[in-house]
Order: C-alpha cells, then structure tokens, then sequence
C-alpha cells in the first residue's frame, strides 16, 4: 500500500538532514538519489521514514502504523529535538567562539537526534574500533537476525531494531561471531544478559532518571562501554546536551585550537577527557555536546 505524504515544516538552517543523517549518530538511514530524486530512507521508533528535503520543509512517508500527520510531525520533532532553537544558539555560540562561527557557517543545521536507548546501546557497542560503513553493517544485520519485520518497499524487507531480550539469548554470541562481529558478539551478549537479569525494563528506566555522571558511570558497568560510548549514550539517547565523547580525534582538535597546554599523549587519560569535557561545557554550555558535533 502506497503512503501518503507529509509534510513538516523546518527551514534547513533549522535542519539539516546531509551531516545530520549520515554523520556517525545513527546507522540505519540510507541516502538515495535516483536522477535528482533525492530521499532518506531510514528506520527508527519501529516505523520506516522516507524524506525530502527543501529550504522550507520535509515531505516524508512512513510506514509501519496508520496514523495522522500531526501524530507523525511529532515523532520527526522529538527525534530531531526541533524545541530547540539551532539558529539562535548556532548564533550565540559564534559570538563566544570564532572556530565555532567558521563551522557552523558550513554546517549549519546539524543536530543531535534523540535516539532510542537500547538501539543505540548496542550501536556504539558495535562501534568499537570500527568505521561507519562496517557498524551500519552491523546494526543492520542485529535487526535482521533478532528484530520483527516492518515492511517491505520496493522489494526490500526493514526490520525494527531487537528488544534486549532477543540479543540476551544463549545463541546470540556465536551467531554474531558467525556473522563477522568479532570480540563484539560478546560485548552484546554479554551487555544484554546484565541488562535481563537485573529486570530490562527496571534498568532503562532508572537510567532514564539519573543525573548525567550517575548515568555514565551506570553504562560503563556494560561489557564493551567506556567513557567515550557511554558520553555518546548519554548525549543521543539520554538527553544530557552537556556531554562530550571525547576520543583521539577530539582531544587533537582540543589541543590544537583551545588547550595548547595540555601534554602530548597517543591516548586519552582520564583526567585529559575530563579536562576537554569541562572546557567545553564552560565555554558553551548546558548545550555543550550539541555544539560540539560541529568542531
């Protein structure tokens, strides 16, 4: 059955789906551009998302449920955080930060979606020492083997991403280590018994409602999440804007352009990525780690 289409209306200085979509937060949406025609295809709260973008707004089918566009512009809005104002803090951040003001002149519009929290646990798990082609591989396949099918487009079948339950699963570890998943499948298996046996729905929720260094120090007792994984958790599933992912690449970028003080190292230490964090949240904010995407 063919969908109808929507329409929400978002200027892209406000949105930006190019930087958005494909810049490493999620990997379940595919860009496709058929003579011009192009689209986002892509998969998130069990529905599958077509949308087009203009300067003035996207059009988008979905599939997956039956419901009106008002239901439909307030699932895009949540995910996309559109509450909040991209052009007046991209603004005052440019007033505070002149590296800042150069990139958002180039990459203007680029949020921090609002992600749903078991799928994107088991993502960053998989993104361990891995590229963004191989994760999206990955998260793809988790959704093939353990999640329930959504529909079928144009000849391609789109699956939801599993619950913890089905990634909790005594075959889940060899059958991801068949896949190519590597020492992974045991970061997900192994995550995904914890999570169970202390009750899934107990555990998201409490996590839910923890304060920001209360709910890192929460994910890092998963089998494969450190600091970096669990800020970016934080950051896309756990609403906590103040968080910072710090890896190599960040802690480069830090001392080069803002902290010419801190020692030359191959790795990030503990107190090297707290220092970073707490820069930034200093120089922009509460919404730090929105702002940061763009450095």
């Amino acid at each position: 059955m063919v969908k109808p289409w929507f329409r929400l209306i978002c200027k892209r200085e406000q949105l930006q789906l190019l930087g958005t979509l494909n810049g490493g937060q999620s990997f379940r949406w595919k860009f496709i551009d058929l003579e011009g025609d192009k689209k986002w295809i892509g998969v998130f709260e069990k529905h599958v998302w077509i949308l087009k973008q203009n300067d003035d707004e996207i059009s988008y089918q979905v599939y997956g449920s039956d419901n009106d566009e008002k239901f439909y512009n307030n699932m895009l809005a949540n995910y996309f955080q559109l509450n909040l104002d991209l052009k007046q803090h991209f603004a005052e951040w440019s007033s505070k930060d002149p590296i800042f003001k150069k990139a958002a002149n180039q990459f203007y519009g680029i949020r921090i979606l609002n992600q749903d929290l078991v799928e994107n646990i088991f993502s960053f798990i998989c993104s361990s020492n891995n590229n963004i082609s191989r994760i999206t591989s990955m998260v793809e396949k988790l959704a093939l083997l353990f999640g329930e099918k959504i529909c079928d487009i144009d000849g391609q079948v789109y699956f939801s991403f599993p619950p913890v339950e089905a990634l909790a699963q005594d075959d889940v570890e060899s059958v991801l280590k068949k896949e190519g998943f590597g020492y992974r499948a045991k970061y997900i298996s192994e995550s995904a018994k914890l999570i169970t046996k202390e009750g899934v729905g107990r555990w998201l929720e409490e996590l839910k409602t923890l304060p920001y260094e209360e709910s890192r120090t929460k994910l890092i007792t998963l089998t494969g999440i450190g600091p970096k994984v669990s800020d970016c958790i934080c950051l896309m599933s756990l609403r906590h804007l103040q968080s910072i992912p710090v890896d190599t690449h960040v802690y480069q970028i830090a001392r080069k352009f803002y902290m010419h003080s801190l020692p030359k190292r191959k790795t990030v230490t503990t107190k090297i990525y707290k220092d970073i964090g707490d820069h930034f949240r200093e120089l922009y904010g509460p919404l730090a780690g929105f702002s940061f995407v763009l450095i």
